[in-house]
C-alpha cells in the first residue's frame, strides 16, 4: 500500500511539473533571445551656410591742390552664417550677421564705421496644408562689440558700447513664406528689453532708459519682413526690415531697423559689394545742436574685395 501511495505521489509530482513547465517554456525562450535595437530614426536633417566679405580701400594725396586727406585706408568686413531645419510641419531657422568696419585718415584719425552682431532665431509650425503660414516664435538679440563716439567739430563723444544698447526681443505670431526668397513675419505680441550696461551712459538716461537703470521692458508689436535671393548667380541681395511700436508709451512713434547688403560678383573670390542701413528709434536723443535730438541715421558702405559663399549644404545633428 506504501508502494503504491508513493508511486501515486510521485506521478502527481511529475504531471504538476510539466503542466507548470508548458507556459513557462515560451516566457523563458522569449527572455533569452537578444533585444535588436532599432535604427535611429531621431536624426535631424539641417540646411547651413553663409558668406564672408572683406573689402580694403586706400587712398594717398601729395601736391593735390583741390585738397584732402594725405592718406585715407579703409577696412569693412561681413560675416553671415545661416542654419535651418525643416522636418514635416517644423522648422527652425537661425541666422547671425557680424558687421565689422575701419577708417583712417590723416585728418580725423582712426575710427569704426561698422559694428554689429545680430542674432534671429524662428522656431516655427506649418498651419496649413499649402506651407506659406506658420504659427511661429521669434527671438533677436543685437548689439556691437566695441566702443563707439559721435563727432562734433572732429571731438568725440562717447555713445555706446558692448551691450550698451543691446536689443533683445522674444515675439509670438504667424510667419508668412510665400516662397524661399521671402518671410513675413507678424506679431502683436512682443517683449523687448533695451540693455544699457554701461554706467556712464545708464547714468545719462541714453537709449530711453532711466537714468541710473540699466534694463528698459517694452511690450507692444513686431513685424520683420526678411529677403533674400541670387539674380543671374552674380548678384546677391540680401534686406531686412525690422517695425516695432510700444503699446507702453507713445506706440505712434514706431522704431525701424533696416539693413541691406548687396554684392555683385566679378570672379570666384572678388565682388563689388554695397551696403545701405537704417534706423530710427525716438529714444536715441543724442543728435541735433545739442545733442538731445532723434534722427533718422544712416550708414553706406561701398567696396571692392575678397567674398567668399560658404558652402551650403545638409548635415546630420550629430555633425554640428
Amino acid at each position: 500500500m506504501k508502494k503504491i501511495t508513493v508511486a501515486l505521489l510521485l506521478s502527481i509530482i511529475y504531471i504538476q511539473s510539466n503542466a507548470q513547465d508548458i507556459p513557462l517554456k515560451p516566457i523563458i525562450t522569449e527572455t533569452a533571445k537578444t533585444i535588436k535595437k532599432e535604427a535611429d530614426t531621431s536624426t535631424w536633417n539641417w540646411k547651413r551656410g553663409g558668406l564672408v566679405n572683406f573689402s580694403l580701400a586706400q587712398g594717398s594725396l601729395s601736391n593735390w591742390a583741390a585738397g584732402g586727406d594725405n592718406f585715407s585706408l579703409a577696412v569693412s568686413s561681413y560675416l553671415n552664417y545661416f542654419f535651418f531645419y525643416q522636418k514635416k510641419r517644423i522648422s527652425w531657422d537661425n541666422n547671425v550677421d557680424v558687421n565689422l568696419g575701419f577708417v583712417q585718415t590723416t585728418s580725423l584719425g582712426g575710427r569704426k564705421n561698422d559694428d554689429r552682431f545680430d542674432f534671429l532665431s524662428k522656431y516655427e509650425y506649418k498651419m496649413d496644408t499649402t506651407g506659406k503660414w506658420y504659427l511661429s516664435t521669434l527671438f533677436n538679440f543685437r548689439s556691437q562689440f566695441f566702443d563707439g563716439y559721435t563727432y562734433n567739430n572732429n571731438v568725440g563723444n562717447f555713445a555706446s558700447t558692448f551691450l550698451s544698447p543691446a536689443y533683445t526681443l522674444l515675439s509670438l505670431g504667424f510667419d508668412y513664406k510665400p516662397n524661399h526668397n521671402l518671410s513675413v513675419f507678424l506679431s502683436p505680441l512682443t517683449s523687448r528689453l533695451v540693455i544699457v550696461s554701461n554706467h556712464i551712459l545708464s547714468n545719462q538716461g541714453a537709449y530711453g532708459v532711466d537714468s541710473g537703470k540699466h534694463v528698459k521692458p517694452e511690450f507692444g508689436s513686431f513685424v520683420t519682413i526678411n529677403y533674400m535671393n541670387t539674380f543671374d548667380k552674380t548678384v546677391t541681395y540680401k534686406g531686412r526690415l525690422d517695425l516695432f511700436s510700444n503699446y507702453l508709451s507713445n506706440p505712434q512713434n514706431i522704431n525701424i531697423f533696416m539693413t541691406n547688403q548687396l554684392a555683385f560678383k566679378i570672379n570666384n573670390y572678388f565682388s563689388c559689394t554695397y551696403s545701405l542701413d537704417f534706423i530710427y528709434d525716438d529714444n536715441i536723443r543724442i543728435f541735433g545742436p545739442l545733442g538731445k535730438s532723434a534722427a533718422l541715421q544712416t550708414k553706406s558702405l561701398l567696396g571692392i574685395g575678397f567674398l567668399k559663399t560658404l558652402e551650403t549644404k545638409k548635415t546630420s545633428l550629430h555633425q554640428l
